[in-house]
């Protein structure tokens, strides 16, 4: 009796202790965030100026799902409403006209701490996956091309189910376009660039689950 009554004691223990460690305190998040965003990188040829998106703000979403202690997977969703300023054939030379344009990121990836604890103290953050490039022009079709994001970020605790977050990203679109980028059977403006880049600032509020 006094057998089981000790055995039963060390279970308990056992249990107790490994509900109680690190690795069985998962921790999820969702984050929404909002953010300032700048671009460059690509070039009207029909007049051989840079062109760049014009600063907005942006909104993201970023789910954040428990991986191990200082990492977790990351499903990352953006949206950007901007403009280019480009130059469209027939128009007089030294003339441009703005061309509204939705940017939208969606990627996978993951965080990782520097601290040990997620949800708390600084990490990276990175993603891969697609950009879909949206004109508001006649005639030009929408671009889907393959994308990464970088960036660090700090996250502050805000009691047990909220915190915030902090970070900078980098988001770097493949494009590897002469000239042919929004074309579909015709062009009326003429777009090049290898590779499209962004920068952005966020913060976001987190419900951590």
């Amino acid at each position: 009796m006094r057998q089981a009554s000790l055995l039963s004691s060390v279970l308990f223990a056992s249990a107790a202790l490994a509900l109680g460690s690190p690795a069985a305190r998962a921790e999820n998040g969702l984050t929404i965030y909002g953010g300032w965003r700048a671009s460059g990188g690509l070039e009207d040829t029909t007049t051989g100026r840079g062109v760049s998106m014009k600063e907005t703000g942006a909104v993201s979403v970023a789910l954040d799902l428990d991986y191990e202690e200082s990492a977790q997977i990351q499903i990352f969703g953006s949206y950007q409403n901007t403009s280019l300023y480009v130059t469209q054939t027939g128009q007089p030379a030294g003339t441009a006209s703005r061309m509204p344009l939705k940017v939208m990121y969606l990627h996978l990836g993951g965080t990782s701490f520097f601290t040990g604890s997620v949800g708390r103290g600084g990490y990276v953050v990175g993603g891969i996956g697609v950009t879909v490039l949206s004109p508001g022009l006649d005639g030009l079709s929408t671009e889907t091309q393959p994308s990464i994001n970088l960036g660090v970020g700090y996250a502050l605790p805000l009691g047990k189910s909220l915190g915030l977050r902090f970070e900078g990203r980098g988001y770097f679109t493949l494009i590897d376009s002469s000239g042919g980028f929004f074309c579909s059977g015709g062009c009326t403006v003429s777009i090049s660039g290898q590779v499209l880049s962004q920068g952005e600032l966020m913060a976001g509020l987190t419900w951590r689950f």
